[in-house]
């Protein structure tokens, strides 16, 4: 599948992109590859049929044509005459070159391949034994999310290779994420993405409301993933929508104005999950007069839920010790209090009972959770993955031909601050910030240092890092003692 899906990318991005006047010029052979759209109605060639080509590379449908005479004829039998028209002051034959400035830089959309082979090679879809092989030189922890991701994202592709097979037909593999802040969602959807050369769009559920109203419209998410795959309509049918904050979405409680943020959004997303055509927008978050319009059906699109749920483990608690009032289980009363993995054993009813819809559950098969960061599990991701932070600071300062390195206890040091930011992973990266930022600037004033080693005083404040100097220790910077 990836070798497909490269070949794919590397056709789109060389012919595609914002279409600017250069452009226009140079890729005149390929016209023949794009969508044409209507300067008047903006539907594509596929759909309104046959252009009328004007010049300036201003293209009419037929419809708007006829409508164009027929409102024509209706002013002429009215009574009005065309000489009278321009006799007018201020009034002069339209000029098709003054139109070249107004076209909006909209992207050139490409024409969908009759006939054409099946995106995906089935022989070609990695094993999901494979996928979370690659996933766990990126991603730390979380084996069983990795496991059940990898064996959906298995499973929708095979589902979309072999869509026409036979009478059978599979199920998507939507997919519900539920875990603290700062966990990896999102990483871990990135990463995916990545490794399967799949364009990926990245939504924030709180941005979205019901049409008609302040806000992204709900097909916004479909237009971004659009973007994402250069505007290949074929290719973005293939990819994966990731919706974060989803949990923001519950419906409201104890109010009585409408929630056109909330329930109203969930019940707009149902059709994008289940599968279906819709019309976006190119280029735009939101469907207006001058942005051209193309149809993507989201029968063949990952979509892939994620958010913190935070009042979820109290529901969760309270289904569970609903027994332990009284009686004889009254000693389990507090038995899941402190039961670090209690997100678990989460149910369809309590993501319900926190306010999501039963039929957008439905809609997400497959639920499951990521644990909390612990603090080994933050070292681990400091110093382990391929572009773990602490390797993309020592490549920043070998660039000055200077070694850096870390103490252990250095680094459960800054585990440790970041555990108490309660970020999770992001918090990773400011402390480091925070850290590094006077020994970056003062290593590139002298060529003789060779080392610099991090460590757990300089971390706490109580000292500074050690610096080699070649095979000479030297005084520790910031003067500590």
């Amino acid at each position: 599948m990836t070798e497909d899906f490269i070949e794919v990318e590397n056709e789109v991005t060389s012919d595609t992109g914002v279409e600017t006047d250069e452009g226009a010029h140079t890729n005149d052979e390929n016209q023949d590859e794009y969508e044409k759209f209507c300067f008047l109605c903006h539907r594509p060639e596929s759909q309104a049929g046959k252009m009328i080509e004007l010049p300036n590379n201003i293209h009419i449908c037929n419809d708007c044509m006829q409508k164009s005479f027929d409102t024509m004829t209706q002013q002429m039998n009215n009574g009005m005459n065309l000489s009278d028209l321009l006799n007018m002051p201020n009034v002069s034959m339209i000029n098709l070159g003054s139109f070249q400035d107004s076209i909006p830089r909209t992207h050139k959309v490409k024409k969908k391949k009759e006939g054409a082979k099946p995106a995906i090679d089935l022989k070609k879809i990695p094993a999901p034994h494979k996928i979370k092989a690659s996933l766990d030189e990126y991603v730390i922890g979380q084996e069983r999310a990795k496991k059940v991701m990898s064996v959906a994202v298995y499973n929708h592709y095979k589902r979309v290779a072999t869509d026409t097979m036979d009478e059978i037909e599979i199920e998507k593999s939507n997919m519900l994420m539920i875990g603290p802040t700062g966990s990896g969602k999102t990483y871990l959807v990135k990463t995916l993405a990545r490794l399967l050369d799949v364009p990926l769009a990245i939504a924030d559920a709180t941005s979205l409301t019901e049409a008609g109203y302040i806000g992204d419209d709900i097909e916004s998410v479909v237009s971004k993933l659009l973007a994402a795959a250069d505007n290949d309509v074929e290719k973005a049918e293939h990819g994966i929508i990731f919706i974060d904050e989803i949990d923001k979405l519950a419906k409201k409680k104890n109010t009585n104005q409408r929630d056109v943020s909330g329930e109203a959004v969930q019940q707009g997303l149902l059709k994008l999950l289940e599968g279906s055509e819709v019309e976006v927008p190119v280029g735009a978050n939101s469907k207006n007069a001058m942005v051209p319009m193309v149809t993507v059906n989201t029968k063949n699109i990952l979509f892939i839920c994620g958010g913190a749920f935070p009042e979820l483990e109290n529901i969760i608690k309270e289904r569970l010790n609903k027994q332990a009032s009284i009686g004889f289980y009254a000693d389990l009363k507090d038995k899941y209090d402190d039961d670090p993995h209690i997100l678990e054993k989460v149910t369809v009813d309590d993501v319900r009972a926190f306010g999501m819809i039963p039929e957008f559950i439905g809609r997400l098969p497959i639920i499951y959770t990521l644990d909390g960061l612990t603090e080994d599990m933050l070292v681990q991701i400091l110093k382990e993955p391929k572009n773990a932070i602490l390797k993309q600071y020592q490549k920043l300062l070998a660039l000055d031909e200077v070694r850096l390195d870390y103490e252990e206890d250095a680094l459960h040091a800054i585990a440790a601050k970041a555990l108490e930011k309660h970020t999770g992973a992001r918090g990773l990266r400011a402390i480091l910030e925070e850290y590094m930022l006077d020994i970056m600037y003062e290593i590139p004033k002298d060529d003789s240092i060779g080392q610099v080693i991090i460590t757990k005083a300089y971390i706490e404040g109580n000292g500074g890092p050690k610096i080699l100097l070649r095979g000479q220790e030297v005084p520790l910077i910031g003067g500590a003692q």
